[in-house]
């Protein structure tokens, strides 16, 4: 750890230089991506390792993806010796990914005369479609194939040359090829970027000062989570909360239980007491789990902090396997990435608030929203995938945000213009759900209403939460509005909801309309202030 105050600025000098360099590899992946999900809505995420494994720096991208992606570096570094020039894909919730349609690319990057890689660029990007029963690879499964094409490590690139077999045999398992490989290319152009910079980095600074600094960067940000955890209270804090119906005969209400202690100078994050997985697509991989940890660690200290393998290094996340959060094969994952990944901050947040009241929100809309459509258009198939906003917590300091992505996620929303030129759909209305967020002293923030219509025939699918029970409120403050999903058949005059956890067959002329969970509020409301009830 730098202790004079010149070092420390030479430091944050590093810090900013690997952050840079991660945000430069999703400028690439962003300007070079064909489809909308990744161009438009940004759903990737870039991170750069040392030759351990170890994170040392990233973008401000997705944290789902990027708590995971140490697990993912650590699958490239046990599957084989890795080469200049080589890129390295994979996608196996059971062996380094989250879930099929986050295609990962890893990239070793060796600094002048190494026999061994110095660093890793990684990505991280979900595909529109990776194959599966369903256009989307996001619609209700009963295991882990239904789901789409599972990729273990697999060299997509070896010596600097695209493996064509290889890149063949991906394509012709995904719907929409020529998309998919101009995004798995984008991925590669992207780390090829990072790269550039950190070997020009070691030329200039020489590898073992790129590694030193590295190095106590990680330090660095482990002390400041040693601070965290000394300020707080001795004890344990307990919270669960549960899954709406898991799509799956018998799968139930799976609940999700957390208790997290400080002991010895450790944060213990304890799961174990988690229901088992399901037959649903709500169960995660350790991999999640530990990305939401991860994130609501690194939420609680101090701005500022860099982001890197030291956010973990006094934290301990104990988990069951087979359990929920620590799903065994061949269990369906697509939707617990996105959903349970929301819960798992949620329960987090909701125990820690007994530690730390005037610091902690209530919970925001605790889904992503997922919706997934796809067919053929002009002879041509077609797939898209989005994930819709809404509101967020209100917190002991003001209210919540309107229509936006909070906690996992963190990505744009699909621009209309966009969406209507690329894909056979028009979008009927897409406004703020005035009224949704919980009433309290601070409310929660109202989340989306979005309706399009399909003009041609399409297979759609909506996987989300809160569909029955809106987002909690603390400290008196009242929960947000349920969100709702509402389908017009072609034909027909009137709407029919639907459940949360869908797969439709709908002909041209058919509407989805989409309503987002507002999110909890703070605090009683002050005497003859509006409560803001949630509403429609």
């Amino acid at each position: 750890m730098a202790d004079s105050g010149s070092d420390r600025l030479r430091l944050e000098v590093f810090h900013h230089l690997f952050a840079a360099t991660a945000e430069e590899m999703g400028v690439s992946l962003m300007r070079s991506a064909f489809s909308p999900n990744i161009k438009e809505r940004r759903d990737f995420s870039c991170a750069l390792f040392d030759g351990e494994g170890r994170m040392i720096g990233q973008a401000a991208h997705l944290p789902v993806h990027l708590g995971a992606a140490p697990l993912s570096v650590a699958a490239v570094r046990g599957a084989f010796e890795v080469e200049p020039g080589d890129a390295v894909l994979l996608n196996d919730p059971f062996g380094g990914g989250t879930h099929l349609p986050d295609l990962t690319l890893v990239s070793p990057v060796f600094l002048r005369g190494a026999r061994e890689p110095d660093f890793f660029c990684v990505n991280r990007a979900h595909h529109a479609d990776v194959g599966g029963q369903h256009p989307g690879s996001m619609a209700p499964a009963r295991d882990v194939h239904g789901e789409g094409l599972r990729i273990p490590p697999t060299h997509l690139v070896r010596g600097g040359n695209v493996e064509p077999d290889v890149l063949r045999l991906l394509l012709a398992n995904m719907r929409v090829p020529e998309e998919r490989e101009g995004d798995l290319l984008a991925q590669w152009a992207a780390n090829r970027i990072g790269e550039r910079r950190l070997v020009a980095m070691g030329l200039e600074h020489g590898a073992r000062e790129l590694n030193r600094r590295a190095g106590q960067l990680m330090d660095w940000t482990a002390e400041l989570t040693s601070d965290l955890i000394r300020g707080l209270p001795a004890g344990a804090w307990s919270f669960e909360d549960e899954l709406e119906e898991a799509a799956a005969e018998g799968a139930g209400r799976p609940r999700i239980r957390v208790i997290v202690s400080r002991e010895r100078g450790r944060l213990r994050v304890d799961l174990r007491e988690t229901d088992d997985q399901v037959a649903g697509p709500v169960n995660t991989t350790r991999a999640v789990a530990e990305a939401a940890v991860f994130y609501v660690v690194r939420l609680l200290l101090p701005a500022g902090t860099p982001t890197n393998e030291g956010v973990m290094r006094r934290v301990d996340v104990l988990t069951r396997p087979g359990s929920l959060v620590d799903a065994r094969y061949p269990a369906p994952v697509a939707g617990g990435n996105v959903e349970t990944s929301q819960r798992l901050v949620d329960v987090l947040l909701g125990a820690l608030q007994r530690a730390l009241p005037g610091r902690i929100p209530a919970a925001s809309a605790g889904t992503m929203s997922n919706l997934t459509f796809g067919g053929r258009s002009g002879g041509r198939p077609f797939s898209a995938y989005e994930t819709i906003a809404g509101g967020a917590g209100g917190g002991p300091l003001g209210p919540g945000a309107h229509a936006i992505q909070t906690h996992m996620t963190n990505t744009r929303n699909t621009p209309i213009e966009a969406l209507e030129t690329q894909l056979p759909v028009r979008v009927l209305r897409y406004t703020v759900r005035r009224g949704s967020g919980g009433g309290g002293r601070h409310p929660g923030g109202d989340g989306v209403v979005r309706r399009l219509r399909f003009l041609v025939d399409a297979q759609a699918g909506w996987v989300a939460e809160r569909q029955e029970r809106g987002p909690w409120g603390l400290a008196g403050g009242r929960r947000g509005c349920p969100g709702q999903a509402r389908v017009r058949l072609a034909g027909r005059s009137t709407d029919r909801a639907l459940g949360g956890k869908m797969s439709l067959t709908l002909a041209a002329g058919s509407e989805l309309e989409l309503l987002t969970p507002g999110g909890g509020g703070h605090g009683r409301a002050r005497s003859g202030a509006s409560l803001r009830r949630p509403g429609r």
